[in-house]
């Protein structure tokens, strides 16, 4: 029955993400986009219940270990699902820096047709593209009458990138770039008019639906602005900032309990970033060494290439030192870029995009080079850490590389599992060697002190009634996060109640089961096997992860001496 349930699951999803499936070779869903209409919400929705009661006539217990876990996944998958549809999420399509409207540029950004009939197909998308953003508005619609809607200032932010993307010369925009990526054969056949229905479909069509959108905002999502920032103000945002808990979390906690840890990380994170003070004899007090960090000149790249190049140094001395921490290491390699032009004014530091080994596609550690008196050197190590190797690229390329799990496993996503990591890997960083100055050292920490922050603000602007300043101020004072990052992030919190709460709750987690295999296996602690058996399966909930490293320790603990050290 389980075997059964997985595999309508997967055919269902394929059926409802032509995304994926044009991915996979589906020739006609590679002319098309998701169905965001409510009929097509409403018929998701009915599926996603009725595969939650079946997987619940199932009893886990009389599974396998692998199928016990998928069944984990499963449920939490279907079950968070479930319980947003209650509050009509599709009402609010989009954050500060991305959402519907930058989900084209995405699919574009990693589409190589190989094809005419693949090229074509992408032609087919550029023709569908304004019905999929006109869909969204009125689901926009929906939430301006009911009251749920973003805050001005994230729309504002957002009308910056959609002025961006429809004031783009058609050839110049990303939605351009499938066509220009065509291999040599079919450029000298097709490609004169490949490019010339291109660029008819994306001036004449796409562009305009863009500044239709653009236009929306201003004219109508923002008649009557939305000034406070807190989802607790919205109709019902209580009861749904506290689902989102649950859900980004993965654990059955309150907003009282997550604001309580983040206070207590908060303070034991300053004490470390205090030490490293004294250690470096600054003279001044600890918020006059935040602005000679902040200000001082020698902190910071003077092009975007100094920029990037130190970046790519960082990450190919990661990339050194992987064997030694990890036994398995995956196939896709990734590469340092920029962040495009037409997001890097509202993006974050730097950001993971995932790689496709079957579409010759590496993965990208993204490092956004605007504002460059705003990207302090000293954290640049952590920040490579968590984006590339051993963060987000390696624990995404080896979950497609998974062998033996369904595939809805391979493709999924728990944002506590894989932020937790890629914070955990901050921290492994110490052990490899990666922080050469103090400087780098406090970076780390203001970096680990930015995701503890989250914690609180979080819940403190979303449950608590916290303003922005309370928000900022938090990050300010307590992390070198230059000023323009603060703002930029703050701005992200409150588009994405919830969403900043797994990074920490994440990695509080992982650092505690390696303390405990540590102690539990003495000597025979091996953190090559730690780390191949933690991400071993793929992203999971915490609880299950938990219950799996547990069950390890316990295995090596048990095993003679001679093999434990093998």
């Amino acid at each position: 029955a389980f075997e059964r349930l997985v595999g309508d699951y997967e055919a269902w999803q394929l059926e409802e993400n032509p995304i994926e499936a044009g991915r996979r070779g589906d020739l006609e869903a590679l002319a098309r986009w998701p169905d965001p209409t409510p009929a097509a919400v409403d018929r998701r929705r009915t599926r996603e219940r009725g595969f939650l009661e079946r997987l619940r006539a199932i009893d886990p217990d009389a599974l396998d270990a692998a199928d016990r876990t998928s069944h984990t996944v499963l449920d939490y998958l279907l079950a968070a699902d479930v319980a947003a549809a209650a509050f009509d999420p599709e009402r609010v399509p989009f954050v500060n820096d991305s959402g519907f409207f930058t989900t084209p540029l995405y699919v574009a950004a990693s589409t190589r047709p190989a094809t005419l009939e693949q090229a074509e197909a992408w032609l087919a998308r550029l023709d569908a593209l304004p019905a999929w953003l006109a869909a969204h508005v009125d689901w926009l619609r929906k939430g301006v009458e009911d009251g749920f809607v973003q805050p001005a200032q994230v729309v504002e932010a957002v009308l910056v990138q959609l002025d961006t993307i429809a004031g783009a010369q058609p050839t110049e925009s990303p939605l351009f770039a499938p066509i220009e990526a065509l291999p040599a054969h079919l450029k000298a056949e097709h490609g004169d008019r490949l490019r010339a229905e291109a660029q008819a479909r994306i001036e004449e069509k796409v562009l305009p639906a863009y500044a239709a959108v653009a236009r929306f905002f201003r004219e109508e999502y923002l008649a009557e602005p939305r000034e406070s920032i807190g989802i607790s103000e919205v109709p019902d945002g209580r009861a749904y900032y506290r689902a989102l808990v649950r859900r980004h979390t993965t654990l059955d906690t309150t907003p009282e309990a997550v604001h309580a840890q983040g206070l207590a990380e908060v303070q034991r994170i300053r004490a470390e970033m205090e030490a490293i003070v004294d250690e470096l004899g600054f003279e001044g007090t600890f918020a006059e060494f935040l602005d000679f960090l902040r200000t001082d000149p020698r902190f910071y790249a003077e092009t975007p290439e100094e920029l990037l190049m130190r970046a790519a140094w960082i990450a190919k001395r990661a990339d050194d030192r992987m064997p030694e921490f990890f036994g398995r290491l995956p196939r896709l390699p990734y590469g340092v870029r920029p962040v495009p032009d037409h997001l890097a004014p509202t993006y974050t530091t730097g950001r993971y995009w995932p790689g496709d080994l079957d579409n010759g596609v590496a993965g990208g550690y993204m490092v956004n080079t605007y504002a460059l008196d705003q990207r302090p050197l000293y954290v640049l190590p952590a920040l490579t850490l968590h984006e590339a190797v051993p963060g987000h690229h390696h624990q995404n390329a080896l979950s497609q590389e998974l062998e033996d799990v369904p595939e809805f496993r391979r493709n999924t996503y728990i944002t506590a599992f894989g932020e937790g990591w890629g914070l955990y890997t901050e921290f492994l960083g110490i052990d490899m060697g990666i922080y050469t100055t103090p400087y780098e050292h406090f970076g780390r920490l203001t970096y680990e002190m930015w995701r503890a922050c989250r914690l609180v603000v979080d819940t403190g602007m979303h449950y608590f009634g916290w303003t922005r300043e309370q928000a900022e101020a938090c990050l300010l004072e307590n992390s070198a996060l230059a000023p323009h990052n603060v703002r930029t992030e703050v701005t992200r919190y409150i588009a994405w109640p919830g969403q900043a709460l797994a990074y920490k709750t994440g990695e509080i987690l992982i650092r505690d089961l390696r303390q405990r295999a540590e102690e539990r296996l003495g000597d025979a602690f091996d953190i090559r096997a730690f780390h191949d058996h933690l991400l071993g399966q793929g992203a999971m909930p915490l609880d299950a992860l938990e219950e799996r490293m547990e069950r390890w320790i316990e295995g090596r603990a048990d095993e003679p001496a001679s093999a434990a050290s093998d």
